[in-house]
């Protein structure tokens, strides 16, 4: 085989985009890109388009946003694609029928190291469990989530105060070389492909969906756990605490270790340049914060404007 491969690319947002981008740049013949349907966003509720289908309508390719995976019109157009290859970045799961398809199967690039991970939101978790290093996957696709054979691996060193928002941009871009290389590994013949390590359940770090509860800080934590809370919640959907009454989001902290003379959870405050609430073990300092119903600002604009109760 060669750049002649057939391939169809399934993903929805901007992670997606790069991986998608970096295929069509080196030449390979992309013949359908499955995104998700258009969705109302915003205050008017207008139509959105997904970051995938933008790029993919400026390079003229064939989009196709199916509601349900099953339905047999939506396969009867992927059936009449002919692809040898599907390629699958941050998209839904496939039932069997879409990802036994093509000859050369169904390949994912996942934003972990896998075994450890799996799941739908591995970059957040790495940082919330304090990891020191992460990377990307590419893997073909089996039954259960996340558990297909390795085909390439790349790691990536993640920085004490990096955010979950940094570590994305820094994975998008290594996840779409390592996607690259593996397209073009499929292409001539030359992947070889590696089950995932035999490793009981219980020893595989997760990264299950995050739900609001998730995000509440508990001030009983040791300092470097709710520091890395914030840094793996930042940007979205952001850590949160109840201040004064009403809920607060953290974008931004820094910390500093020492023996506090508050209660964990309770603050300290110059009223000009410094919010800090106490934790076992010091301090975490807001640095950017959001409170309920008021805009994202930095902690010296929020001080200026706010009367404390």
């Amino acid at each position: 085989m060669s750049k002649d491969l057939r391939i169809v690319f399934m993903g929805t947002p901007d992670f997606a985009v790069a991986s998608l981008d970096i295929l069509v740049q080196n030449g390979f013949n992309i013949v359908g890109v499955i995104t998700a349907p258009d969705k109302p966003a915003g205050r008017g509720l207008q139509l959105q388009e997904s970051a995938v289908k933008q790029y993919a309508v400026s390079k003229g390719l064939n989009v196709l946003q199916p509601e349900k995976l099953k339905n047999p019109d939506f396969i009867a157009e992927l059936t009449a694609l002919k692809a040898d290859l599907q390629v699958v970045v941050a998209f839904r799961m496939l039932p069997e029928m879409v990802w036994n398809m093509p000859p050369e199967g169904t390949i994912n690039v996942h934003a972990s190291l896998l075994p450890n991970y799996r799941g739908a939101a591995p970059i957040n978790w790495a940082i919330i469990n304090g990891e020191k290093e992460s990377g990307v996957t590419t893997f073909k696709l089996q039954h259960e989530i996340d558990t297909g054979d390795i085909l390439f691996s790349d790691k990536v060193t993640i920085r004490e105060d990096e955010t979950a928002g940094e570590l994305h941009d820094d994975l998008m871009q290594t996840g779409a070389g390592l996607l690259l290389k593996t397209v073009q590994a499929i292409a001539a013949g030359q992947v070889k492909e590696t089950p995932q390590a035999n490793i009981p359940a219980a020893a595989i770090k997760h990264a299950p969906k995050i739900f609001k509860e998730t995000c509440q800080v508990n001030w009983q934590q040791p300092l470097d756990k709710v520091y890395n809370l914030v840094r793996g919640l930042s940007p979205y959907p952001a850590a949160w605490t109840v201040f004064q009454g009403k809920n607060l989001k953290i974008y931004k902290a820094h910390k500093e270790h020492t023996t506090p003379s508050k209660a964990p959870g309770d603050f300290d405050t110059d009223q000009k340049t410094y919010v800090k609430i106490a934790t076992p073990d010091g301090y975490l300092f807001l640095d950017e914060i959001q409170l309920e119903g008021k805009k994202r600002m930095d902690i010296e604009a929020f001080l200026r404007g706010y009367r404390f109760l």
